[in-house]
């Protein structure tokens, strides 16, 4: 079953960098925001990666934490963590579950040929463990301004 705004998300375990296994029920007490992705290492999620990577502090102060998600694998992941100096872990999500929960995987179009790719998302869940807001068809100039505001807000209610 899909997520749905104000109601509680799924529990799920899944593999991160640093070698963490990342469960909603362990992060409850934080707000968490869940930045789906295409893939590592490429222009704008890269762009995007850094969007969060340079907002990290306000982020904290806003006692919220960030995990990427895309479908490569954790040495991908480490490797771009590393390379662009992400203060957050990236999450591998290789079977989809993360995804399928979410419902990011969509219909995509590149050079005409049609796939099934992660459409960029991004989730706020509260302290709870309730979905409080998405952004769906994200684009990345000022998505990550928008985000932390949410999660400013959020914290303050």
């Amino acid at each position: 079953m899909a997520v749905a705004i104000d109601q509680p998300v799924s529990d799920f375990q899944v593999q991160a960098t640093s070698g963490q296994t990342v469960s909603l029920t362990e992060l409850k007490g934080q707000q968490v925001v869940l930045y789906f992705y295409p893939k590592d290492s490429t222009p704008g999620c890269t762009t995007e990666g850094q969007g969060f990577r340079d907002q990290h502090a306000a982020f904290q102060a806003a006692n919220t934490l960030v995990f990427g998600v895309s479908r490569d694998g954790i040495k991908s992941h480490e490797n771009f963590k590393a390379k662009q100096a992400f203060p957050f872990e990236l999450i591998s999500d290789k079977d989809e579950a993360l995804c399928q929960l979410f419902d990011v995987i969509k219909l995509k179009k590149l050079y005409g040929k049609e796939y099934m790719g992660v459409d960029r998302s991004t989730f706020l869940i509260d302290r709870d463990g309730v979905l409080r807001q998405e952004w769906r068809g994200v684009k990345v100039p000022g998505h990550v301004d928008a985000v932390l505001a949410a999660a400013q807000a959020l914290n303050k209610a």
